[in-house]
């Protein structure tokens, strides 16, 4: 009995130690890499205070707009605003989810800013409030460099977008304190004002011409031209009187 254990774990063992003496072969497969775009650094002089409050702000890369913004609590008004929590008749988040949009969110002290009574009419008036929201967003998925320009807002007035980078104003007066926060479907700004659908500049209308139109020029040369003179026929030119004779 003891010879016929003492085989098998000779057995046994002659074929561990063959197992290990051979390198084994390993197949490896390559996963399939998708590219991670680079989320591009907001710009502006308080993109500083953005990041300390909200230091995963990377992950709204990931997030539609809406989402995005309410994860920001410099604008926690202005998502209330959108979403129904200022005036309950008004929620325009499932419109700007379906994008792409540039959105100017004005920060909490810019809402904070306004006449009591201003506030108390966004409140009451869910007319007045939808086209306040509105005029905040238009269509684009602009950064920095590429949002200037006069566009027309979803309020359906227009919005007037000037310099670049970190330094960006709306409607002349509105700084971006950070701008190009990117979110899955939309660029956030956000700015040191309540924009003001009263303020809007007058929208920008290609100049139109004519093509009956003569210029004025070519007028002047036609009438001043001389007619054509029709030269006399021969037999009405004077004939010449013979001299006379003389004695």
């Amino acid at each position: 009995m003891k010879s016929r254990t003492s085989k098998t774990i000779g057995v046994v063992a002659s074929a561990a130690a063959i197992a290990l003496s051979v390198p084994l072969a390993v197949t490896a497969h390559a996963e399939p890499t998708t590219p991670v775009a680079e989320i591009p650094d907001p710009q502006g002089p308080e993109c500083g205070a953005f990041k300390e409050a909200l230091p995963n702000w990377k992950s709204l890369a990931n997030l539609p707009v809406s989402s995005a913004l309410a994860s920001i609590p410099q604008i926690s008004t202005f998502n209330s605003a959108i979403s129904g929590g200022l005036n309950p008749a008004v929620d325009i988040t499932g419109v700007l989810d379906n994008g792409p949009y540039v959105v100017f969110a004005p920060t909490n002290e810019a809402f904070a800013a306004l006449p009591p009574e201003q506030l108390e009419v966004l409140r009451t008036d869910p007319a007045v409030l939808t086209s306040l929201v509105y005029y905040h967003a238009f269509l684009g998925l602009l950064g920095p460099d590429d949002v200037k320009g006069q566009r027309p807002t979803q309020e359906g007035t227009e919005v007037e977008v000037t310099g670049s980078g970190g330094d960006i104003a709306v409607n002349e007066t509105t700084k971006v304190e950070c701008g190009g926060i990117t979110a899955q479907n939309a660029r956030i700004y956000i700015i040191d004002q309540v924009l003001n659908p009263a303020d809007a500049p007058a929208p920008i209308t290609p100049e139109q011409t004519t093509s009956t139109e003569t210029p004025s020029t070519e007028t002047t040369e036609t009438s001043e031209t001389p007619a054509p003179t029709t030269p006399l026929p021969a037999e009405s030119a004077p004939t010449p009187t013979p001299a006379a004779e003389a004695p």
